[in-house]
């Protein structure tokens, strides 16, 4: 089993989302949003990523960011509703942190969330633990 931050929640389209807590002016209401360490594995090497501008707003499952790999380019949807309040544009000159540190220097973006409950929907790190492992039964 590839690894799993305990602390994120995470979409069944591989992303993982943390609930950011810098101050309390911000209210919880700020999550940051990055790929999985699954998905940076079946992604294979990153080679570049569009990212959205700051003060988009994004629906659930739509479009969030484009990765660009050796073996593939790949929309990946958002798993939360909010307006995009920073990007990791750090990214654009290190793709490969997507590879080598993708719950940590690799996040994506950081988000203002405008419904509260489709954080409460995703999965915890033990739901997504148990859906990837029914999912590594099948290959």
């Amino acid at each position: 089993m590839k690894k799993i931050n305990p602390q994120a929640r995470y979409h069944e389209t591989n992303e993982w989302v943390l609930k950011n807590n810098e101050t309390a002016q911000l209210e919880g209401n700020i999550f940051t949003i990055g790929i999985t360490d699954f998905a940076q594995t079946v992604f294979g090497k990153v080679i570049s990523i569009d990212l959205p501008k700051v003060g988009t707003f994004i629906e659930k499952n739509k479009e969030l960011v484009i990765i660009e790999s050796n073996k593939t380019t790949t929309e990946i949807e958002s798993p939360l509703s909010g307006k995009i309040i920073t990007i990791n544009a750090e990214l654009k000159n290190h793709p490969n942190w997507l590879n080598d540190s993708p719950y940590d220097q690799g996040w994506l973006v950081k988000m203002e969330l405008t419904n509260p409950s489709e954080w409460e929907n995703l999965m915890s790190a033990d739901e997504y633990k148990n859906y990837m492992s029914v999912f590594y039964n099948k290959i």
